[in-house]
């Protein structure tokens, strides 16, 4: 990649107009916000609009639908993911993306570090512990967290065929990045306490659909040799 890459951050939104000020105004400046209305009737769409996004309609409720349609709108060099309940400061990405421009890593997530109390409630904790071990033991990559907070390539990202269009969606991305043999990294990102109510981790059963979801994905058979096309220079840190 040379020069300056273009960016877009894809922004899930489920009911989320209390929070989108604050978020949209931290997206960095010269990238573009993708707002992607999974079936609002807060107003958020029409928030967002006022506030320079660029808003997509997602008709499949899903937090992988949602991610999924943003990633489909976008045309940049370069990928964002951000929660949309001002929990994670978009105004982070910078310090992800450029691993990512640099050439230097292929995804990179932001390991949440609680800021501030009931940040991140104990079940939403313990089942990203849980998590994160079966990724460990699934792919060999030894990461920490499952953090929303990321960026990747574009084209890259839409090379490995995702599939999940629920909660399993973040954890497919690393999975088959991982079987790709790409370069996937944790940057330590502060984490604040979200604005409104959890969609999916707000409860011990949304926590528990959750895993679900996931162990769904873990589930799925690795990808052979050759299956997805990796990054040039890949390989698993």
């Amino acid at each position: 990649m040379t020069g300056r890459p273009r960016v877009d951050v894809v922004l899930p939104c489920l009911d989320e107009a209390g929070a989108l000020p604050w978020v949209l105004g931290r997206v960095p400046a010269g990238w573009r916000a993708l707002v992607v209305d999974n079936g609002s009737t807060d107003g958020s769409a029409r928030i967002a609009r006022e506030h320079g996004a660029t808003v997509v309609a997602e008709s499949r409720r899903g937090f992988g639908a949602a991610c999924h349609a943003g990633l489909l709108a976008s045309d940049a060099d370069i990928v964002c993911f951000c929660d949309c309940d001002a929990s994670l400061d978009p105004g982070l990405l910078p310090g992800l993306v450029a691993r990512v421009a640099a050439g230097e890593a292929d995804l990179v997530l932001g390991r949440r570090r609680p800021a501030g109390r009931g940040a991140w409630p104990l079940h939403a904790r313990a089942g990203n512990t849980v998590l994160a071990r079966m990724i460990r033991r699934r792919t060999g990559v030894a990461l920490r967290d499952l953090g929303p907070l990321r960026a990747a390539r574009r084209e890259a990202l839409l090379e490995l065929g995702l599939t999940d269009r629920r909660s399993g969606y973040p954890l497919q991305m690393v999975v088959r990045a991982a079987d790709a043999g790409w370069r996937i990294e944790e940057r330590d990102v502060p984490y604040r306490p979200r604005t409104g109510a959890s969609k999916v981790t707000g409860t011990w059963r949304g926590t528990l659909h959750a895993v679900r979801d996931m162990r769904a994905v873990l589930r799925e058979p690795a990808a052979g040799p050759g299956a997805q096309a990796a990054p040039a220079g890949a390989g698993c840190r």
